[in-house]
């Protein structure tokens, strides 16, 4: 291979991170700007804080529900034009979001969003798979990881600027402008699926996919587990409202305390396990991360149980946790793509919805569940991140039984 070739597909690599990136970060600021505007919200629409909760619900549920039908149409028409069609619904969703007058087009405008939002973390996802071997998938799903760990903490900081100064309307138009930058980009990006690899569409085989998937019990528990793991962060991001303001007694412009400290774990995290990628076994670098996030929810037991609740009892541990979670997030999932290497549009649909409707559960049932007392959030993010072991050690253990030997 020419000096030449080679950079220019280091260019290309490097070019198709970022794209896989930014369509990452859709996802965070779709959840996470219009949060410090639930107030105006629920005022202007009349809207009740239960019913707030039901729009990131219905976001969420139809994200992770629509997984399933992108992740077959990728591997049949491939990743850019799946893309370019989901940014296109995501425009018109978030447009009907600006201009919605009623809690009915609101949520219905909500969950088209979270239908468009899909498209592109599902095929950027399998994107970088297809352009990467094993091992520099996993550095490259990190620094995706890097890059899209910035999306958490700027959106409530520029929900909240966009709400001082034009109103909650304007997090939607600015969602809208975000969207259609990415479709720009997107029409200048290669395809990374050959026509060789294409795959039926055809329902029969579309079921005869996703059935294996649901069989395969070692696919299965690492999606499982890592959703676990994460679930025990977005606790936290879909309770921010009840953390900032109940919790810690904060206000709108305060949501900055949260989000950055974790943001910085993620990405610190990001960027070592990334490097660590070509030298550390998988299982070490996931038994590493599991090790940390152990570490942050005892830390987290400790201070909760111990102190008043302030801004160092309660985020501290978080930057610990966020910082093991980015270690196990990108190996899980590229072992999980890797188990059906010839339909990971399809697995990426499977593993998005199971971790979609994770965070769906987490959001309508969890925060609720547990809003009254920030110890009760603890404990939770306590169960969840005992599961989310006890599912790796379970997908360990049925690997070992196939015989097969996971990439160094």
């Amino acid at each position: 291979m020419s000096i030449q070739h080679t950079i220019s597909k280091s260019g290309t690599d490097k070019h198709l991170t970022i794209i896989a990136a930014l369509l990452a970060m859709l996802g965070p600021f779709s959840i996470d700007t219009y949060l410090p505007s639930f107030p105006a919200i629920g005022q202007d629409l009349s809207l009740s804080s239960v019913t707030l909760s039901h729009s990131l619900s219905v976001y969420l549920a139809a994200f992770g529900i629509s997984t399933l039908f992108w992740g077959p149409m990728s591997d049949r028409l491939g990743r850019r034009l799946i893309i370019l069609i989901s940014l296109s619904i995501y425009v018109l969703a978030s447009i009907g979001c600006a201009l919605a007058d009623d809690s009915t087009s609101f949520l219905l405008y909500r969950s088209l969003q979270g239908l468009g939002a899909s498209g592109g973390f599902i095929a950027g996802r399998a994107m970088i798979r297809d352009a990467h071997n094993a091992v520099y998938a996993q550095k490259a799903m990190s620094q995706v990881m890097l890059l899209f760990s910035i999306a958490p903490a700027l959106a409530p900081i520029i929900g909240g600027w966009l709400q001082d100064l034009m109103g909650w309307r304007s997090i939607f138009w600015f969602l809208c402008i975000y969207a259609a930058v990415l479709f720009l980009l997107l029409m200048q990006t290669r395809e990374t699926l050959s026509i060789t690899a294409r795959q039926s569409i055809h329902p029969s085989y579309i079921w005869q996919t996703y059935l294996r998937t649901m069989k395969h019990a070692r696919f299965i528990a690492l999606s499982l587990s890592v959703s676990c793991a994460f679930g025990g962060l977005f606790l936290y991001i879909a309770g921010a409202p009840t953390v900032i303001y109940d919790f810690l007694g904060l206000g709108t412009k305060d949501f900055a305390l949260l989000f950055i400290p974790m943001v910085a774990g993620l990405m610190s995290g990001a960027y070592l396990s990334g490097n660590m990628a070509v030298s550390w076994s998988t299982r070490r670098i996931i038994a590493l991360g599991f090790f940390l996030l152990a570490c942050s929810v005892l830390v987290n037991l400790l201070l909760v149980f111990a102190f008043p609740s302030n801004i160092f009892t309660v985020i501290a541990p978080l930057v610990i946790y966020t910082f093991g979670l980015a270690f196990i997030m990108p190996p899980i999932t590229v072992l999980s793509l890797d188990c059906f290497p010839k339909n990971r549009g399809s697995a990426a649909s499977m593993q998005g919805f199971i971790q979609m409707s994770a965070n769906a559960l987490v959001a309508s049932i969890a925060v609720p569940l547990l809003h009254q007392q920030i110890q009760h959030f603890v404990s939770g993010q306590l169960v969840l991140l005992v599961l989310a072991i006890f599912l790796w050690l379970f997908a360990s253990r049925v690997h070992a039984r196939s015989g097969a030997v996971d990439y160094a």
